[in-house]
């Protein structure tokens, strides 16, 4: 089949996910005219929108489907060194430009330069004739993987693995022990790990066998996830999940059904999978009054497009526990009439069945909220309740308070909303029983004061506050705000007049233990880098336990960190040695970058700092610095730890190429890889910043 005009390749990587049948909103807009046997939806990683297609019969679409679900059970099942060949069997393809399978010179020259690769003429012609090794003036398959191979060299990795290895061929077992404990800090589990690594990586039969490893098998451990600057281990459920839900930083996104901005944006259910598949364990809804007694979701009073209620709980009960078995908090804002919301808390427990939670846990209201194990597959509904849990309620079926939970205009000024909308937005409105007497441990309240709080809150009961309220907590207060944290749930906003859907900093809430930091996770940049970043551990859960000076009654304070009694700072030294196959950012033949490496750590305001390397010209493919930067973490509990690349331009702002975020406790000390990621969060196949890190108590104030 032809491809069309304007349509771009798309590479199996990218696609996560085939669905079958009308499983979009837009196949479903559809359906009477394409039976759902001819319908398919490829799912891209990231955030690139999904493509959805229609087949001439049901076979050819189960054709597509089955071909397409095993191109990516394969490339999913690759090893190492297999993407590594097909990296380099896609390179020779492009570079291939008359299809002919061999390569001469010229193609080879141009694809050097696609390869962000600035060499002079004479060492080009020179590694191409190591590789010609036919003699015919060009490379065929084989020979371009030698001439690849070469180009690849890793020098950098050579010089380490030469300042062990006596023979300068081989490592011995006690010579990779000795590298283990004193350069990747493995204390005693070194000699038993130096085996495993051996067994693992070593590719010759005759090394393992000697109980040794090859430079070979030496730069495939630094490249695995065992030589990665983030700990494996840290990437698998590994945190206590048996405190309270208030103990944890807690993954949440804010007008979750926003696919763009907050003004014309398209509201989807696509919005909601995508939230829920980052990881997401709280997410938004927004209800109206809909026509035909059916309640709709969207940002009111704008033009963002409508859609129903019970689509959007229909998805949630689908996707809720795909990604994570922990519970997820369901943040209504409610701006329904009382028959609305009848129908609204009947769909909730139609349509959610058992995963609703409806009462407390065993009948019993304890004084402290229940844990994230305990509530293993549980939606828990926030929002506006009659009365608490502990009384027996005579009250009628109707009560009357301000419905919205988020109490900022959420829209830039008064002039964009008419009369009519103004007097709505303020007024207040009733809520009914049965919606309610599904809200159990996230009752949502006015926040009076911490004092207030202290003495009269309940557990159960939780305060959104606006990013700027919050922002002014946390300065002013911030001891009394992680006091209050460590009981009830707080959960922040994006002010209303982030129309473009941008977000604010979420480090500075964690700070003061802030669990529901919710951010408009469809729009990427440097605040979800952060977010991802925390909550890469603990198997992407969406739960991350806070330290132990925020669960209990220390008292501390982020603004004076040394005042604490577990006060402990730490020097971080970070030597960027090097970059590997680093992607171009113009996509011109002849644009080849000038990378630099700049250091970022999120943290406290005392942690707060920013070193770049210098920027190295005319080389993407292999870019060596050398250089190290130091930095004084003071609480090294929060903080996150950021690498950027960037392509320099003197003349204007430098542009983004790739970045990774790291929580400083998951960072393993050493010579370590760092995998770089998109702008859209998603991996950039073999783009590699190699650094040592050394980690070290400092043992007078600097």
């Amino acid at each position: 089949m032809a491809r069309p005009s304007g349509i771009s390749p798309v590479s199996v990587a990218d696609v996560e996910v085939v669905r079958e049948g009308h499983q979009s909103e837009v196949l479903l807009s559809v359906a009477e005219e394409f039976p759902a046997d001819l319908c398919f939806t490829l799912v891209f990683r990231g955030r690139r929108g999904n493509l959805d297609l229609v087949a001439e019969s049901p076979s050819e679409a189960q054709a597509w489907i089955r071909g397409v679900r095993k191109l990516i059970q394969n490339a999913e099942s690759m090893d190492d060194k297999e993407r590594v060949d097909q990296w380099i069997w896609d390179w020779f393809q492009k570079a291939d430009k008359n299809k002919d399978g061999r390569m001469n010179f010229k193609e080879v020259r141009t694809l050097l330069k696609m390869m962000n690769v600035d060499m002079n003429e004479e060492y080009a012609l020179h590694l191409f004739t190591l590789a010609d090794k036919s003699k015919s003036g060009c490379l065929e398959n084989e020979e371009f993987v030698q001439f690849y191979k070469i180009l690849t060299e890793r020098k950098d990795m050579w010089r380490v693995f030469q300042d062990y290895s006596r023979d300068r061929q081989t490592l011995t077992l006690a010579e990779l022990k000795d590298f283990l404990r004193q350069e990747q800090q493995e204390g005693e589990r070194s000699w038993e790990h130096a085996q495993k690594l051996i067994d693992r990586y070593e590719p010759s039969e005759t090394a393992k066998k000697q109980g040794a490893m090859s430079i070979d098998g030496f730069q495939m451990y630094l490249v695995s996830p065992e030589g990665a600057i983030l700990d494996p281990q840290r990437l698998t459920l590994n945190q206590d999940m048996s405190r309270p839900l208030s103990h944890y930083f807690i993954c949440s996104s804010h007008n979750t059904y926003l696919m763009e901005d907050q003004l014309r944006g398209q509201s989807s259910q696509e919005a909601y999978i995508q939230a829920l598949k980052r990881g997401c364990r709280c997410v938004e809804v927004d209800c109206w009054d809909g026509p035909n007694g059916e309640p709709v979701v969207y940002h009111g009073h704008t033009f963002t497009s409508k859609i129903l209620f019970r689509d959007v709980i229909t998805t949630l009960g689908e996707y809720a526990f795909k990604a994570s078995e922990f519970p997820i908090i369901l943040s209504l804002e409610n701006h329904c009439s009382v028959e609305q919301q009848r129908v609204m808390a009947q769909l909730l427990d139609t349509i959610l069945g058992d995963m609703l939670l409806r009462e407390p846990l065993d009948g019993l209201v304890t004084q402290e909220l229940p844990s994230p194990h305990d509530l293993k597959g549980k939606i828990l509904l926030k929002a506006k309740k009659i009365g608490g849990l502990e009384e027996s309620e005579t009250l009628t079926d109707e009560a009357t308070d301000e419905v919205s939970d988020e109490a900022e205009p959420e829209s830039p000024s008064a002039e964009n909303l008419s009369a009519e909308a103004l007097c709505l937005h303020d007024k207040k409105s009733k809520f009914s029983r049965e919606l309610s007497d599904l809200v159990v441990y996230c009752k949502s309240v006015h926040f009076h004061s911490f004092e207030y709080s202290r003495l009269h809150s309940k557990c159960y009961e939780m305060s959104s506050f606006s990013e700027s309220k919050a922002r002014k907590l946390a300065k002013d207060t911030g001891t009394e705000f992680v006091h209050h944290n460590s009981r009830q749930l707080s959960r922040v906003y994006p002010s209303g007049m982030r129309t473009d859907s941008s977000n604010y900093n979420p480090q500075e809430l964690w700070n003061v233990g802030c669990q529901l930091v919710a951010l408009n996770v469809q729009t990427a940049g440097l605040e979800m880098d952060l977010n991802d970043g925390l909550f890469s551990q603990n198997g992407c859960c969406g739960y991350v336990l806070k330290p132990d000076f925020m669960r209990n009654d220390d008292s501390f304070d982020p603004e004076r960190p040394q005042d604490w009694d577990g006060y402990t700072s730490l020097q971080l030294s970070i030597q960027v040695i090097s970059g590997q196959q680093l992607p171009k950012v113009n996509q011109k033949e002849g644009s080849i970058v000038d990378p630099l490496v700049r250091v970022e750590i999120y943290g406290v305001s005392q942690d707060q700092a920013k070193q770049e390397t210098s920027y190295i010209d005319n080389n993407g493919f292999n870019p060596l610095w050398n250089e190290t930067l130091n930095f004084i973490i003071h609480v090294p509990e929060l903080a996150l730890v950021r690498f950027v690349v960037e392509d320099y331009d003197k003349a204007s702002r430098n542009d983004f190429m790739g970045q990774f975020t790291v929580p400083f406790t998951c960072i393993q000390p050493g010579y370590r890889h760092i995998h770089l990621l998109s702008k859209d969060g998603t991996a950039i196949p073999l783009s590699t910043l190699f650094v040592n890190v050394k980690i070290s108590e400092v043992t007078t104030e600097v």
